[in-house]
C-alpha cells in the first residue's frame, strides 16, 4: 500500500540564456553568493544590464528557472591567450540557491556554459575556487576540470 502522502516530483528546470527581465532576480542571487562568501555586492541593476545587454556586452549569464523562479546562475566572460591564438571561457560564477542545492542544477549549469563556450569557438573552460573552498574543489574536478595552481601576481591599476 502507498503511503499516505507522496513525495512530491521536483519541478521541471530549464537552463538558458539570462533575459533583461531576469536582472532583479540576478542581482539578488549576485547578493546571496557574495554574502555567502563574506563579500558584499554593492552591484546594481543598470550596471548588470549594461554588461549583459548594452552597447557593447562583456559577459553572458546562463539561468536555472523552475516553475517561473529563479533558482540558479552562471556568469561567463570571455578569456584569450594571445601567445596561442585561442579562445577561452571563464565560469566566473556558478550559483544555486541553498533550497535547490544538491539536485544536480550546478552540473547542468556547468554543461551548458561548456555548451556556450564551445558555440563561441572556444578551446577551454576555466573556473576559480577559494583556496578552502574544498566542496567547490570536489565539484568541479567531478565536472571534469583539472587543478592548476595559480602562479604570479596580478597587478591592477585604477582607470577613474
Amino acid at each position: 500500500m502507498p503511503p499516505a502522502t507522496a513525495p512530491s516530483r521536483a519541478p521541471l528546470v530549464t537552463i538558458r540564456s539570462a533575459r533583461a527581465s531576469d536582472i532583479a532576480t540576478l542581482c539578488e542571487m549576485i547578493t546571496e553568493l557574495a554574502a555567502h562568501h563574506g563579500d558584499v555586492a554593492p552591484l546594481d541593476a543598470d550596471t548588470l544590464e549594461r554588461d549583459l545587454f548594452g552597447p557593447v556586452p562583456w559577459i553572458s549569464a546562463l539561468v536555472a528557472e523552475a516553475a517561473g523562479a529563479l533558482i540558479g546562475y552562471a556568469i561567463l566572460v570571455p578569456l584569450y591567450r594571445a601567445q596561442l591564438g585561442v579562445r577561452g571561457m571563464d565560469l566566473h560564477h556558478l550559483f544555486v540557491r541553498d533550497a535547490h542545492r544538491g539536485t544536480g542544477i550546478g552540473r547542468h549549469l556547468v554543461a551548458k556554459a561548456r555548451e556556450e563556450a564551445r558555440r563561441a569557438g572556444c578551446t577551454y573552460l576555466s573556473v576559480s575556487a577559494a583556496t578552502g573552498n574544498l566542496k567547490a574543489h570536489r565539484f568541479y574536478e567531478q565536472q571534469d576540470f583539472t587543478p592548476g595552481p595559480v602562479t604570479g601576481m596580478r597587478y591592477v591599476q585604477a582607470l577613474r
